[in-house]
This record gives structure tokens, sequence and C-alpha cells, in this order.
């Protein structure tokens, strides 16, 4: 009986060790892809084309499509917010700086890109793989879930901008601020040349 139990072991060990090597390597790629952001963005376009065109080509999976709108309007409305909710700050006694005097305080975000790039990437990959599975295949009359996903998206856009308007945050910003030195001086007298 000992060595039933034995040959058990020795057979999931390669197992383990090709999964633990598999998610190293996959890890190590995911860092390295890190800083890229303009091409993961495109990998990810890419991979949200295929799966278009797959939904397309088949006439089908309406009802995975639709998970998948839900899935990445609630993803986006975690990378438009900011991981502080400034209402509960108002709450404690704190609250964002309004003045020049107040501590400036960066727009940190409540799901960081990276994350929501993986996790955008990740949700369009399982859904491509569930159109092969007909089971997904739920026959519904599509226009519909369309109107209801556009109309969910605007009432959810309209709240998180009015929010954004109310604590006067953007969650964007076009790159790092740099410092371009004062304006010259005519012989350093103080001056301004005009």
């Amino acid at each position: 009986m000992e060595g039933l139990g034995e040959d058990a072991a020795t057979a999931v060990a390669p197992i383990a060790k090709w999964k633990s090597d598999f998610s190293r390597t996959f890890q190590y790629y995911l860092d390295r892809s890190t800083p890229h952001v303009t091409e993961r963005w495109l990998g990810t376009l890419v991979i949200a084309a295929i799966y278009v065109l797959r939904v397309y080509i088949v006439q089908g999976f309406y009802i995975v499509s639709y998970g998948l709108g839900i899935y990445i309007l609630n993803l986006l409305i975690g990378f438009l917010s900011p991981k502080v909710d400034p209402e509960l700050e108002v709450l404690d006694g704190a609250s964002l700086p309004t003045k020049g005097s107040d501590e400036f305080k960066p727009f940190i975000r409540r799901l960081p890109e990276f994350k929501f790039w993986y996790s955008i990437t990740k949700a369009f990959c399982m859904a491509f793989l569930m159109t092969f599975f007909s089971v997904f295949d739920v026959p519904v009359f599509w226009p519909i879930l369309l109107f209801y996903w556009i109309a969910l998206f605007v009432l959810t856009m309209k709240r998180q901008i009015m929010h954004m308007i109310k604590y006067k945050y953007v969650p964007f910003s076009m790159g790092k601020q740099r410092y371009t030195g004062k304006r010259t001086t005519a012989s350093g007298l103080g001056l301004v040349m005009d």
C-alpha cells in the first residue's frame, strides 16, 4: 500500500514543477511589460478585435459580450475613482486641498493602470474561450442588451463625472510637469523685456 502513495506523489511532482516554472516565467514577462504601456494596450486592442470578429462571425454569445461589457464598466469605475473616497474624508474631518497653501495630495487610483489593463486583457481572453462552448450561447434579442448597456454606461458615467466635479479631481494627467524656469531678464537687473 505504501508503494501506491509514493507513485502518486512522484506523478504529481513534475506537474507541480511545470506549474511553478510556468507561473514564474509568466510573471517575469508580465513584469517586463510594465513600462510598455502603449504596446500593452495595442495588444489588448488586437485581442478585443479578435473577440469582436469571433462574435460577429458566429452571430451569437451576446450574453457573454454583455457580461464582458458590465465587467469592463466596473473596472473603468475603479480606474476613474480615487483610492480614498472624498465623501468619506469629509466625514472624517480631512478633505482635499482647496487652497494653494493646503497640502498637495496626488490623485491615486483605486484600480491602478496596470491592474486595469491586466484585468481587461484576461476578461477578453476568457470571453473568447467561452465562445467555443455552446452552453454559453444563450439565445437573446441582442438590441435590448445593447440598449440596456448603453443606458447603464451613460448613467454610471454621469454619476462619476458629477462626483469628479463635486470633489474637484481629474483622474488623468498629460504626463509629468516640467519646470521651465523664470522668464529671461535684461542684464540680470530684474527688468523683463517685452
